[in-house]
């Protein structure tokens, strides 16, 4: 069959990049439509970890959590810029409750009744060393336990909370993630659409024919392909039912989480993992250096057609929850930012958005005449191990000669040690010294190895061009147009960086009037 393309993705979050970036890397030509910027929905508005989720293993989900911490070290590895350590405090209190769903609360509440749903201790504990183990940890530390009394970590929080435990995750630069992997599908032929909305995908004669508009043109275009990847998020049903015209079951249970950002509570750079007495947790991170992190709620989302938000209800509920563990107490006034994305959740038919399965499951359909993959569920961690799953499917229907070769490769700019951070920086800030500390450090871990790329052969902070506020140049915002596929500011302050959280609205909005003259002019430019 004579197509454009073997593949063409629908869906540019971590699930679809991800796998573009597998597909194109085994040789297959690869197309992928986005109908707004990447990363624009679920996979900018993650707790931004790469974790086992020691939660999980509450509901018995060993599988997940084992490829999730072998998965979290292969990452490190391949994109030591955006992705590092992190400690993880847990403060232990008799008080802390199961969420009463869960296999193993379920078990504990019929050999020990006397407990009354409490978490013991010793529970954690061995929950804690399963956590070492499982996935063959090898960079991480392995866990620790403090006495909050005489330790720092014990500051700030109320003192009922005595003692508690250490363990180790990481961080990960989530909305960077994805555009990082769309670049490398790039560089290795893939074609990135982004602002392309699927209209209409009919099989014709054994072939797929893809109608897409463009948002910013009207323009309508269409590409052939011998199969369509659905990896549309909270949009996957929808693009079966509207886009595809299938009668296929979407199985997707959409589940909001939102997150409140504060100014930094804590002196230290380590995280805490809190528990309630209504058996849910949440974490509080630092975050962007000067703010902290706390999240998640797990709440059903009805209709994906309605934006995501993080409701008063919500932010009450957190406020509260962290409250409960706080020397200091904050309140709703405290909140300088909040987002939520939605989940787009397998429907395992769980009883609660809590209990929802994290796992990710690949459904091929040939019924429509030409084969189609819908992804279902899912988590950043795991977002490689999807791809590679996906292309096993692929390979059902399609000649795919290549070995899984993504495992600590590294993206766009990762090409340096783990521990390679510090030593990097002061090499930009030696070829670059007229950078800001601030300032350079977010350029390493924005960008890696490619800080002298984007910076290009500036001498003095002038050679960079307009300054748009917080030490955004004008230098680095054509490199996130000409290279990350940015088209607004909202792109760039919220999605590429988070310098939103430092620069005010109207330095944002001269930002923004500057990508539109730039495109305009780059169109001008182009039709001539």
């Amino acid at each position: 069959m004579n197509t454009d393309f073997d593949l063409l993705i629908i869906g540019g979050g971590i699930n679809g990049c991800g796998i573009a970036r597998d597909a194109a890397g085994r040789g297959l030509s690869v197309c992928l439509s986005e109908m707004n910027d990447l990363a624009s929905a679920t996979s900018a508005s993650s707790t931004k970890l790469f974790h086992g989720g020691l939660r999980y293993l509450e509901y018995f989900e060993f599988r997940l959590v084992r490829e999730a911490l072998i998965e979290r070290e292969n990452l490190l590895r391949a994109m030591p810029h955006i992705s590092w350590p992190l400690r993880f405090v847990l403060p232990y209190h008799e008080s802390m409750r199961f969420d009463t769903t869960t296999p193993t609360s379920k078990l504990m509440n019929l050999a020990m009744p006397w407990m009354k749903g409490q978490r013991p201790a010793w529970l954690i504990r061995l929950g804690l060393f399963i956590y070492d183990h499982l996935g063959g940890r090898k960079i991480l530390p392995a866990t620790s336990s403090l006495a909050l009394t005489t330790a720092p970590e014990g500051k700030g929080l109320n003192s009922k909370f005595v003692k508690a435990y250490e363990y180790s995750d990481c961080w990960v630069e989530d909305a960077r993630l994805v555009v990082l992997n769309a670049r490398d599908a790039e560089m290795r032929g893939a074609d990135i659409r982004v602002r392309s909305k699927v209209i209409s995908a009919e099989v014709k004669s054994g072939i797929w024919h893809v109608e897409m508009e463009c948002s910013r043109t009207r323009a309508i275009s269409t590409v052939t392909a011998k199969m369509v990847v659905n990896a549309g998020g909270p949009w996957v049903g929808d693009v079966l039912r509207t886009a595809m015209r299938s009668n296929s079951q979407s199985d997707v249970r959409l589940v909001r989480g939102s997150h409140i950002v504060t100014k930094r509570l804590f002196d230290h750079d380590k995280c805490y993992f809190f528990q309630g007495t209504d058996g849910r947790i949440i974490f509080a991170i630092p975050y962007e250096t000067d703010y902290t992190l706390i999240g998640t709620t797990d709440q059903d989302h009805e209709d994906f057609s309605i934006k995501p938000i993080c409701t008063p209800e919500e932010q009450e509920y957190l406020i509260n929850f962290i409250n409960s563990y706080l020397a200091e107490p904050i309140t709703v006034d405290d909140i300088i930012w909040a987002f939520s994305g939605v989940r787009p959740l397998y429907d395992d038919g769980a009883s609660s958005a809590s209990a929802a399965t994290r796992d990710y499951v690949l459904k091929l359909d040939e019924s429509l005449g030409a084969p189609s993959l819908n992804v279902f569920g899912g988590k950043i961690t795991t977002y490689r191990c999807l791809a590679e799953s996906a292309l096993e499917e692929i390979k059902k229907v399609l000649p795919v000669s290549a070995k899984p070769w993504t495992a600590g490769v590294a993206l766009p700019g990762g090409d340096f040690a783990v521990d390679g951070v510090e030593a990097l920086l002061a090499h930009v800030k030696q070829r670059f010294p007229f950078l800001a500390e601030q300032t350079a450090l977010r350029l390493v871990r924005g960008y890696g190895t490619e800080v002298s790329a984007v910076l290009g052969h500036a001498k003095t902070r002038d050679d960079l061009g307009q300054d748009f506020g917080a030490e955004l140049f004008a230098a680095e915002v054509e490199w996130l147009m000409d290279k990350e596929y940015a088209q607004s500011a909202e792109d760039v302050v919220w999605r590429r960086s988070k310098l939103g959280l430092r620069m005010e609205q109207k330095q944002i909005a001269v930002l923004d009037q500057w990508i539109k003259d730039r495109l305009t002019a780059g169109n001008i430019a182009a039709a001539e």
